[in-house]
């Protein structure tokens, strides 16, 4: 009988350890709460560089190149001597208009003698009154002789300065595209110069981004397409780096591009070490939008599916629940959801993948400097 009883109570020991049910272990998501937050929304376009002014140096006189007096791609100043034009011809030209001047000169100071002379001896009546009147019209035509000589040697005087072909502006100047001995004229383009510092840049937006800026436009308030802006541009150069110092815009084409049906706008960047060249690609970015009040989740909280978007919303009894949401621009890693979250709920940021609707789970708080 006492075998017996201790294979009974041995065995029902056995029952009551299998029937036990293990622990069960809740998936862990890491979760996000929703806030407000005020996102800047930017825009990207790639603009040209080009010179804040741009100079083609051309000369006024025609003549055969004897030298040129600067460095190509060097920067030169306002009035700095670039090339110089053969002078002699414009030196005999002047020396001529001098010499027909004091010719003129002389005639005038001979009419001038006879009229004094011719005066008193007419109203003598010692000489027709003809007379007189021929003296008169003789000193009036020597007289315009003189003004005419002295505009010839100015003329010729202006010329001989213009075979020193000088720049118009301080800046980087261009390769020469004459060489001494060539016959040169004022059709010809001897080079160009570029005043760089600051530097201007070129990019065009869409009518579609002119029309959302346009219709958040109210009086008195900044915006993108304003000459006064003081919203900051940034460049990011073709390699990739971001030029440290930020630009401005200065306008905007009064109208839109008939062929591209955008708008072009114009900024400008300090550029005080010559690092930015005309003619060079960036990437321009400024504030287009400030979304006052968004709500935001990190990117890879939303999945999408079929056309739809949808989030996972942890309620304060650790369930799940598969929500659709509609989203806005992302900025960043972030995305801004329009509607279905509210502030203060949490989204499963990561782990979202391992749940389902209904699901509890272990929430645990997310990081966003995770990867």
């Amino acid at each position: 009988m006492l075998i017996l009883s201790g294979v009974s109570l041995s065995t029902g020991c056995g029952r009551r350890a299998a029937s036990a049910a293990p622990p069960v272990t809740l998936p862990v998501v890491r979760v996000i709460t929703v806030k407000q937050e005020n996102i800047p929304i930017y825009g990207n376009w790639i603009g040209t560089l080009e010179g804040y002014v741009n100079a083609q140096i051309q000369p006024q006189v025609s003549g055969y190149l004897i030298r040129q007096d600067y460095q190509e791609g060097g920067y030169v100043r306002r009035d700095q001597v670039l090339f110089e034009i053969d002078p002699r011809p414009f030196q005999a030209a002047l020396d001529q208009a001098k010499a027909q001047l004091e010719a003129a000169q002389a005639q005038l100071a001979r009419a001038t003698l006879d009229v004094k002379r011719d005066i008193p001896e007419a109203r003598a009546r010692a000489i027709p009154q003809s007379q007189l009147d021929d003296d008169l019209e003789s000193r009036r035509a020597a007289a315009a002789a003189v003004e005419a000589g002295k505009a010839a040697v100015e003329q010729a005087s202006l010329n001989l300065g213009y075979t020193k072909v000088r720049s118009l502006i301080g800046g980087l100047a261009g390769i020469a595209r004459v060489q001494a001995g060539n016959l040169v004229g004022p059709s010809t383009v001897l080079t160009s110069v570029s005043q760089v510092n600051p530097i201007k840049v070129y990019f065009s937006i869409s009518q579609q981004e002119y029309l959302r800026i346009a219709a958040r436009i109210a009086p008195g308030t900044v915006n993108l397409l304003s000459r006064t802006s003081p919203i900051p541009l940034t460049l990011t150069l073709a390699d990739g780096r971001t030029y440290p110092d930020r630009g401005r815009i200065l306008f905007s084409a009064r109208q839109v591009d008939p062929q591209t049906g955008t708008i072009q706008i114009v900024g400008a960047f300090p550029n005080p070490n010559g690092v930015l060249r005309p003619g060079e690609y960036a990437r321009v970015e400024a504030i287009t939008q400030i979304l006052k009040g968004a709500l935001v989740v990190p990117q890879r909280a939303v999945t999408e599916l079929q056309g739809g978007y949808q989030v996972a919303v942890v309620g304060a009894d650790r369930r799940v629940e598969i929500r659709a949401v509609q989203v806005g621009p992302t900025v960043g890693t972030l995305w801004v959801i329009t509607s279905g979250l509210h502030p203060g709920e949490q989204v499963v940021a990561e782990g979202a993948q391992k749940v389902r609707n209904g699901a509890r789970v272990t929430p645990e708080p997310y990081n966003r400097g995770r990867r």
